[in-house]
């Protein structure tokens, strides 16, 4: 287990931010599941990526919780910008770059990526204070009486 102590502010940052792409993904995933259905699907499991990654997140998990985050939201962000480039298999290109649910989507993707790059790049913390070298050894002198 790799826990951070990242501050609560980010915490709930990457939390509300994490849940926001979740959230925007459920509600268009309908759409896009008559569209195509496995684009659907991956919408819908971008919702519960996000759900999980929120959850792992608010436990303090840098590896799983955060790194899931991380994965849903730039795999989101980089999907948006296939599907207006080249396209994904049985669709056409989308040329909507700036329909607002789209613009939404990038908006918070791209904040919980610089967040994350944020939270990974602080030095690791432990709640855990390690002794001093003149209070272990003030003990290990009275434990020895």
């Amino acid at each position: 287990m790799n826990r951070s102590a990242a501050p609560r502010t980010l915490m709930w940052v990457g939390i509300i931010l994490v849940l926001a792409t979740g959230l925007i993904h459920l509600i268009e995933g309908p759409e896009n599941y008559e569209e195509v259905a496995y684009k659907g699907i991956l919408f819908f499991l971008n919702a519960l990526g996000a759900i999980i990654a929120a959850i792992g997140i608010y436990r303090g998990e840098k590896l799983w919780g955060w790194s899931l985050g991380l994965v849903v939201t730039a795999g989101a962000l980089i999907m948006y910008i296939i599907s207006r480039t080249i396209g994904m298999p049985g669709l056409e290109v989308d040329d909507e770059w700036f329909e607002p649910m789209g613009v939404a989507s990038i908006i918070v993707e791209a904040l919980f990526v610089v967040v994350y790059a944020y939270v990974m790049s602080r030095p690791a913390t432990s709640g855990v204070m390690e002794p001093s070298a003149t209070s272990r050894s003030a003990y290990s002198r009275d434990a020895s009486h």
